[in-house]
């Protein structure tokens, strides 16, 4: 059970994400679906405070700038807070290990026993964890973020490298 946030948090948090679809471009359906999906997990719970800024809620935009991941946070209004740009360098070993890991799960729940299964699991759970970390790492001094914000965060992240995974 997720405990709630502490009261001066309780406004600090993301409450619309966007994605730039002249960077990132659309995808497939399946791939459009994860990204919904992985949006509205995020919305429905976080941890979000641009470091400096006034309190939220926030929204975010998210594009792809060269080699980096940006993110353009602003109040609910619309009035601009501040913009990170990302490399998105450190993530591409992870992104990469954690898509291997996930085809194998996949293709382990077809044949495998439960006991592969689950090991494949741990892991797939332990690249997504480090995932998580390096972004928070990454983000230090610029967003404060709980460690489920991260993971939700990593995901939305690994959804957007999946574009190229579909073509």
């Amino acid at each position: 059970m997720n405990k709630p946030p502490p009261d001066d948090d309780q406004h600090n948090r993301i409450v619309a994400v966007t994605l730039d679809e002249e960077s990132i471009g659309r995808s497939g359906p399946d791939i459009e679906h994860e990204r919904a999906i992985a949006i509205y997990d995020l919305i429905e719970q976080n941890l979000f405070a641009p470091e400096g800024a006034v309190q939220g809620p926030f929204t975010l935009h998210i594009a792809i700038t060269g080699n980096r991941l940006m993110f353009d946070i602003r109040h609910e209004d619309g009035t601009p807070v501040v913009a990170h740009l990302l490399s998105l360098t450190p993530f591409r070993r992870i992104v990469k290990d954690y898509f291997m890991i996930c085809d194998s799960y996949y293709q382990a729940i077809r044949t495998a026993t439960p006991d592969k299964i689950e090991a494949i699991d741990m892991g797939r759970r332990g690249i997504h964890d480090e995932g998580s970390r390096t972004l928070q790492d990454r983000l230090k001094g610029k967003v404060r973020v709980d460690f489920e914000t991260a993971r939700r965060l990593f995901t939305l992240i690994c959804v957007l490298h999946w574009k190229g995974q579909d073509a």
